[in-house]
């Protein structure tokens, strides 16, 4: 209703000027006119830059500066050696395309522009700043704690208003463990922002088109050309697709797991049984699983194994062995 006002003021105010104006002049219809007519149109131009970002908005005006002094120059060899008619057309045409051409082309390359962006350029920082964005999963799971202080991660960390809008709906789950996970992460978050080697920022954009959080997130990492960090296998393929770096916790994690090759000897503690026949369980301190023939008579037990054969999968890696005494 408040807009509705506001746009029937705009038609007053213009249409009022213009009346004055032109019963100054001895022509107050025409002023009336003109007026009215200027008011719709700079409601019209205030609505459509409304929907426009500032980044394209500044680049369509440096683009169709440039297209227009572009168009120029290449007009001024030409100016003596061409006659008034031709040299009127020329500069029209030229200075509409070139300048058109620049208008479309700065809107098009300013979309990734943001304050934020602009800021930075005029500091003379790369607009492809190392930015991190951590997304609830990752949060919650708290690793990323470990791995930014022991200084293995490094650039700015941007939490968006919506990520912990999200963290802050978990905490208050009535599931007893949804809240648990939830207040976990709001810890893990305190724990990273008091860490005086990196810098965190708490941004406000939202995107409210858009309603899932997952997808609001990989928008935000292409607007301000910033990388995901998570462990959720999903975020990391969407992502991905949509031409946006993800650094997966759970990946680097496989990655940093020691290498075992067959024929590798061993002491493991047996858990329990295996799902086929004789076979016992055990696990590696990163807890990777060891699957053991003809261990199921010593659950329970220490037991002296050797490596046969890993197996890698997408759910990470299984390893197999045998009794060493059996060899």
């Amino acid at each position: 209703m408040s807009s509705l006002f506001f746009r029937i003021a705009i038609i007053i105010v213009f249409s009022s000027a213009g009346f004055f104006i032109g019963d100054y002049i001895a022509r107050p219809i025409e002023g009336l006119a003109t007026g009215l007519l200027t008011g719709l149109v700079f409601l019209f131009l205030a609505l459509r830059l409304s929907s426009i970002s500032i980044g394209s908005i500044l680049g369509g005006m440096s683009g169709l500066g440039l297209g227009l002094l572009f168009g120029t120059f290449l007009l001024v060899p030409f100016r003596h050696v061409s006659d008034a008619a031709t040299w009127s057309v020329s500069v029209f045409v030229l200075t509409a395309l070139f300048g058109y051409a620049g208008l479309i082309a700065g809107l098009i390359r300013g979309r990734n522009l943001t304050i934020p962006v602009i800021l930075r350029m005029f500091k003379g920082q790369d607009a492809e700043q190392d930015n991190k964005l951590l997304d609830t999963s990752v949060i919650i799971d708290g690793r990323i704690a470990d791995i930014i202080e022991a200084g293995f991660i490094e650039g700015t960390f941007i939490i968006p208003q919506f990520i912990l809008h999200e963290l802050q709906y978990v905490a208050d789950s009535p599931d007893p463990m949804r809240r648990a996970r939830g207040r976990r992460g709001l810890d893990v978050l305190q724990r990273i922002q008091k860490m005086s080697s990196i810098k965190v920022n708490i941004i406000e954009e939202d995107f409210p088109k858009i309603k899932e959080v997952d997808s609001k997130l990989v928008a935000l990492a292409k607007m301000i050309g910033g990388k995901i960090i998570t462990n959720d296998f999903n975020l990391n393929k969407v992502a991905q697709l949509q031409g946006v770096s993800v650094l997966n916790i759970n990946e680097l994690a496989n990655v940093l797991k020691p290498v075992v090759l067959p024929g590798e000897a061993m002491n493991l503690f047996v858990v329990k049984e295996g799902k086929e026949q004789n076979q016992g369980v055990a696990y590696l301190d990163d807890g990777t699983m060891v699957v053991i023939e003809n261990a199921r008579r010593i659950i329970g037990k220490n037991a002296e194994v050797v490596v046969t054969s890993v197996l890698q999968t997408t759910a990470g890696r299984m390893i197999f062995a045998k009794l060493k005494d059996d060899e």
